[in-house]
Formats: C-alpha cells, sequence, structure tokens
C-alpha cells in the first residue's frame, strides 16, 4: 500500500473554480468516507480550507484510485471529469509525504509560513479518526506532519515573517485611497479571520469595530477583545449602511452581504469617498456585482495573491524547506524499517524452529548425556545459530532505513526461503503498534 495525495489549491485553479469546491467539515468528512468506498483505497482524509482540497489515502493501485478520486472531485463540482482534471495536482508515496510535511510546514500556504493549517491539517487527522477512516498509514504520517509543523515554527520565524491575509487586504485597502485610521469598520463572522481581522482593524486606529454574527455570544467576546461592540444578524443591513470599512469572512456557503444592502450607502458615496469592501471568504460573502460599483473600493482573495507571494523571509523559508527535507527521510527510513522487520523477525523464528529441531534430534541420539553437558551443548548451538543470524539481520534494517535500498528485505526473504504467508502473518500479529494516539494524548483505533 502507498500514499496518494490528489488535491486543488489557489496554486492550480482559479478562485472561481475553488468556490465550488468549498467543503465544510461534514462536506470533507462525506468526501473521505467516499473515497475509502472506492475500490483501491483502504484509508482516507481530507484536508479542507479556504483555498484548498486535498485528499490523502492509502491505496494499493495509482491510475485506478487516481481517477476514482478524480470522478469525485468533478461530482463535487457538478462539471464533466476533463473540466476538472487539469486543475488537479497529484503525489504519490514518497512524494506525496514530502507535499503533506511542506503543507503542515504553512510552505504551500497563500501566506508562506501561516499557522493556521497547521491547525487544519489536526481538524483533518481528528476527524479521520472520529469517523474511521484513517488507519496506522495515514495516522503516522499526519502525526510526523504535525511534528514537523510544530518544529518549523519553533526554530524558525517562518510564522511571523510575512503578512497576514487580513493585513495585505487592508494595506491594499489604504493604497486604494481608504483610511483605516478613525473608520468604522464592520466585520462579518467571528471565525479566526474575522479575530485577525478584528485585531488588524483596532491596531491600525479604526474608530470603532463592529462584529456582526449568527450567534450572539462569539460576536460579543470578539468585540469586547478591542473594546468594540456587536450586533446581530438581523441587524447587519443597518450596520453596513454606516460603515466606512467592511471585513466579510464567515464560512457561509452562499452570498451574505447582497448588493441591495449596499446600495444606499453606496449611493450616498463618490470614488473620492469610497466605501471599503475587503471579502476574505471562500466561497465569497459579497455579492460581485458591488465590485463593479463607483464609489466601492472591492478587495478579494484573488487581488492578494501577488501581495501574499514573497512574504516570509528567504533565510526561513530555506531552513524550514531543510527541516521538511530532514523529516521525510526520517520518516521514510522509519518507514522502510519498519517493513523489513517482519522478515527479520521470520528470518529469527525460522533459525529457532531449525535449532530446536536439531537439539532435540540430537538429545535423542544421547540418551547418557547429562543435564550439564546438555545444557552447554544448547547454549553452543544457540549462540551459533545467533551470531550467523546478527550480521544479515543488522544489515537489513541499516539498508532498507534509506528509501533507495528497500529491496533488501525482499532478497534476504528470498535468499532463506522465507514463505511470503509467514512475513505477512508476522506483520499482522507479531508488530501491532498498539493504540493510534492523538496530538493531545488521547487514544483512538
Amino acid at each position: 500500500m502507498s500514499i496518494l495525495a490528489v488535491g486543488i489549491s489557489h496554486h492550480s485553479a482559479p478562485v472561481a473554480l475553488l468556490e465550488r469546491l468549498a467543503l465544510d467539515a461534514d462536506g470533507a468528512a462525506k468526501l473521505a468516507l467516499e473515497v475509502g468506498q472506492t475500490d483501491h483505497a483502504t484509508e482516507a482524509l481530507v484536508v479542507s480550507t479556504c483555498n484548498r482540497v486535498e485528499v490523502y489515502a492509502d491505496v494499493d493501485r495509482f491510475h485506478g484510485s487516481v481517477e476514482a478520486i478524480s470522478d469525485l472531485f468533478a461530482s463535487l463540482v457538478g462539471a464533466a471529469r476533463d473540466d476538472v482534471v487539469p486543475h488537479l495536482y497529484v503525489h504519490y508515496d514518497d512524494a506525496a509525504v514530502a507535499h503533506l510535511f511542506a503543507l503542515a510546514a504553512g510552505l504551500d500556504s497563500m501566506v508562506v509560513g501561516e499557522s493556521q493549517i497547521l491547525g487544519q491539517v489536526r481538524a483533518a487527522l481528528q476527524r479521520g479518526q472520529e469517523q474511521g477512516s484513517v488507519g496506522p498509514v495515514l495516522n503516522g504520517a499526519f502525526q510526523q506532519a504535525l511534528r514537523v509543523g510544530k518544529r518549523g515554527h519553533a526554530e524558525t520565524g517562518i510564522d511571523q515573517a510575512g503578512p497576514s491575509v487580513v493585513s495585505a487586504a487592508l494595506d491594499r485597502v489604504a493604497a486604494l485611497g481608504v483610511a483605516v485610521e478613525g473608520a468604522r469598520a464592520v466585520v462579518v463572522g467571528a471565525g479566526a479571520m474575522a479575530g485577525l481581522a478584528v485585531a488588524h482593524l483596532a491596531r491600525r486606529g479604526a474608530g470603532e469595530v463592529v462584529v456582526v454574527n449568527r450567534t450572539p455570544d462569539r460576536a460579543a467576546r470578539l468585540a469586547a477583545s478591542v473594546g468594540g461592540r456587536s450586533a446581530g444578524f438581523h441587524e447587519l443591513t443597518a450596520e453596513l449602511s454606516a460603515a466606512d470599512v467592511i471585513v466579510s469572512c464567515t464560512g457561509a456557503a452562499g452570498v451574505v452581504v447582497h448588493a441591495g444592502q449596499l446600495g444606499e450607502p453606496l449611493a450616498r458615496r463618490s470614488p473620492a469617498n469610497p466605501l471599503a469592501i475587503v471579502d476574505l471568504a471562500l466561497p465569497h460573502d459579497v455579492d460581485p456585482e458591488v465590485a463593479s460599483a463607483p464609489a466601492a473600493v472591492y478587495v478579494g482573495l484573488a487581488a492578494l495573491a501577488d501581495d501574499l507571494a514573497n512574504g516570509a523571509a528567504a533565510a526561513d523559508v530555506e531552513r524550514v524547506r531543510a527541516i521538511v527535507g530532514e523529516e521525510v527521510l526520517a520518516f521514510l527510513g522509519a518507514r522502510s524499517s519498519a517493513r523489513a522487520t517482519p522478515t527479520v523477525v521470520a528470518l529469527r523464528s525460522m533459525a529457532t524452529d531449525v535449532v530446536d529441531a536439531e537439539l532435540t534430534r540430537l538429545l535423542a541420539r544421547l540418551p547418557d548425556l547429562d543435564d550439564a553437558t546438555a545444557a552447554e551443548v544448547e547454549l553452543t548451538v544457540r549462540r551459533v545459530a545467533g551470531k550467523l543470524l546478527h550480521a544479515p539481520t543488522t544489515r537489513v534494517k541499516e539498508l532498507t532505513g534509506p528509501p533507495a535500498g528497500m529491496s533488501y528485505a525482499e532478497v534476504l526473504a528470498e535468499l532463506f526461503s522465507l514463505r511470503s504467508g509467514t512475513v505477512e502473518a508476522v506483520t499482522r500479529v507479531d508488530l501491532d503498534p498498539g493504540p493510534d494516539v492523538l496530538p493531545d494524548g488521547g487514544e483512538t483505533r
């Protein structure tokens, strides 16, 4: 079995297509289950963020699995497979592990080094553990990916060097002539992105920050963190009408801020005194119609790609790339060694059986041998067998560590005529690693 990653992101597809693929937690869980039900996959996880959807699966066949997962992506979009496939990227086995580790470290994010992706990878793993779509292969890879991400943040400043999506958006607003300082700002939403928006607006001296959300308690807590105020969703139109800057970043599936709600405030303004509208949601929160209004300054995710491309410090990025490379080699080496272990166990088991049989036959032919001598003979024979096995069993672990030496175990099994069934039985029974451990220390089977 091998790890397969099939995905689509801001690197490979336009925002319009990503919007059609946007998945909430339930949608990601449903997709993982559907992948697990395909012919060649035994495990599946889905990482879904505002700018990517990636499927990870443990598969026994490459082409059939890629085709099945591509069909599922096309089904999500409601389009022909040929219209979606050009925007997909595929990583297999070693490359899939390398991509996952780089993703967790923030190297593949729209904002290079951002730490939010680490929580999203953790959420994908926990979701898979809870619904039973993840097994030992993906569990091991994702656990290691989380450690890689944490190591990158601990050993470098990559998560602090670059701009956030929010700060880049507000920089763009200022460059287009709308001053944030002293402005009345309305933030629609109360999630992680809204929290960043509120913090940045307060830091830049917004005159008033109003948080509007469907859950009043969450809105109130977020607004209180910067001395602002909150409002219920039924008050959205009224709050928008008095705003100078609007930042919308909900997780809604459709439009939240409609053109009709902005008609009156836009009519009161002019190109010299525009209303700033920042839409950081995917799919978009704000009706695209308002972007063409003369009195509107509209900033969406698509406009921020260039601003965010080179945010993190080059030295930090290179150091994190090196960390990812080290961790990939360590993971692949450990996996190769684990694959060799059943062969080693089977070889030692075969030797033990041979020694036991020969000792039984020898002692039967020498019935007058005293106990002390018999014990010494047995010890000597077992020592000889152990010394003969020491070099090949040590070398098999050494040579299967690097990814390039993974066939040595197969050669050893062939040379010593080890039955494949014996090795497989050892894999199933003797090498059970025990319960899988969640990042917070809990256990799950």
